[in-house]
């Protein structure tokens, strides 16, 4: 049996870990290329060690030292920096998890994909922020890009035979985090322990922040559209609080068809991992008689602004995309900081695209590496000066 060989990007945080827990159950079917990850050395030395990676890539120059101090005598490889990062890219690989937080994960995804590599697309930002580009970058390298976000593995999987044409909707549905009953007015003195406390999911520190602001679920919206090739209203999303319908599909004749499955990512790293194959996964096996209901209800866009923004975000399009990716971390930034409120990330992601919205060009403006990359350092500062501004108010 020939081995896949395949490599994991941002393998040090959960998506990451997750995959390396899959790969580590079956390693006579896999060959671990390249790890990458951030400063968490530690733990990138270990996998490094333990699944005979050939290289241990961090995304930071001044982590060097440790990394390879850590792998000494392991005859892994070490690098370091986004040069690194490209160039582990470039090694060749059948599979390639793109699990990098935020838009660093952009560049190293267009790289492998470049090379025909399927990608396992867990980085929400490159489909946000340059989903055109990702996809054309595919079709024209054939290459494939497999959802592995739960909601869009759920639709890929809801979709297996039948024609795109005949879906009239789409509908992904959101936990509604923590703060899904509270009014407005206390969430805006939710603290950062309150925000990280998810009722479903366990996840890192920032997607878990999203999830509670439902940014994450923003991010999903336009996900969804880029992926799939749909239209905006063609998107909806329910709050559903079981999280175990990922996403139902709406098709012409009025049918739906749900996907339901375990609060598990494993779920859909999995199928990534093993498609066009289903294998066995060491997930829950749903008790439907136990779970006895699912609730469903329409979100709150006047306590979670997520939402309309991706909206705008899409009916805008060129940038807008890079500029709502790039204000929503300078804002989840500060209020991790503790120099903003929680309800005030939205306001500083609206100021930003309100105030970038009337420079010339941005929403014709063609979507290249380039052109993002500068979109979104002039987004960055500008919500730095947002942030600035609310601090001044408060």
């Amino acid at each position: 049996m020939t081995r896949r060989r395949v490599s994991i990007f941002g393998a040090t945080g959960s998506i990451g870990q997750s995959t390396l827990d899959l790969i580590g159950r079956d390693p006579d079917r896999f060959e671990v290329v390249a790890l990458t990850g951030g400063r968490n050395v530690e733990l990138l030395a270990k996998d490094a060690r333990a699944l005979g990676a050939e290289i241990a890539v961090t995304a930071y120059e001044d982590c060097h030292g440790a990394l390879k101090a850590a792998l000494a005598g392991s005859g892994v490889e070490v690098a370091a920096g986004p040069a690194a990062l490209l160039e582990a890219a470039d090694r060749p690989a059948d599979w390639i998890m793109s699990a990098i937080v935020g838009a660093a994960g952009l560049a190293p995804g267009l790289r492998a994909l470049a090379h025909g590599s399927t990608l396992a697309l867990a980085n929400k930002e490159s489909l946000v922020t340059a989903g055109p580009l990702l996809m054309a970058a595919a079709a024209e390298h054939g290459a494939r890009v497999l959802p592995v976000d739960s909601e869009h593995s759920a639709v890929f999987q809801a979709l297996v035979g039948e024609d795109i044409g005949a879906v009239e909707r789409v509908i992904i549905t959101a936990s509604g985090g923590p703060f899904r009953d509270w009014p407005f007015g206390r969430m805006a003195e939710a603290t950062l322990e309150q925000a990280l406390n998810h009722p479903n999911w366990a996840m890192g520190q920032r997607i878990t922040i999203d999830s509670a602001s439902l940014f994450n679920k923003a991010m999903e919206i336009i996900e969804t559209k880029e992926f799939f090739g749909l239209s905006p209203d063609q998107v909806e999303v329910l709050v559903h609080p079981e999280s175990l319908v990922h996403a139902i599909v709406g098709f012409r004749d009025g049918g739906l068809m749900a996907h339901l499955g375990p609060a598990d990512m494993r779920h859909a790293i999995g199928y990534a991992l093993n498609w066009p194959e289903r294998r066995h996964l060491p997930v829950e096996r749903l008790n439907l008689s136990k779970i006895g209901q699912l609730r469903f209800e329409a979100p709150d866009e006047k306590r979670f602004p997520a939402l309309r923004l991706a909206r705008e975000v899409m009916l805008a399009g060129g940038l807008a995309g890079a500029v709502f990716t790039a204000a929503k971390e300078r804002a989840l930034d500060a209020f991790i900081a503790g120099e903003i409120g929680f309800t005030d990330m939205a306001q500083v992601v609206e100021d930003v695209l309100t105030k970038m919205s009337s420079e010339p060009g941005l929403d014709a403006a063609s979507i290249t590496l380039d052109n993002v990359a500068q979109t979104d350092h002039l987004a960055r500062l500008c919500a730095g000066d947002a942030i600035k501004t609310l601090r001044t108010k408060a």
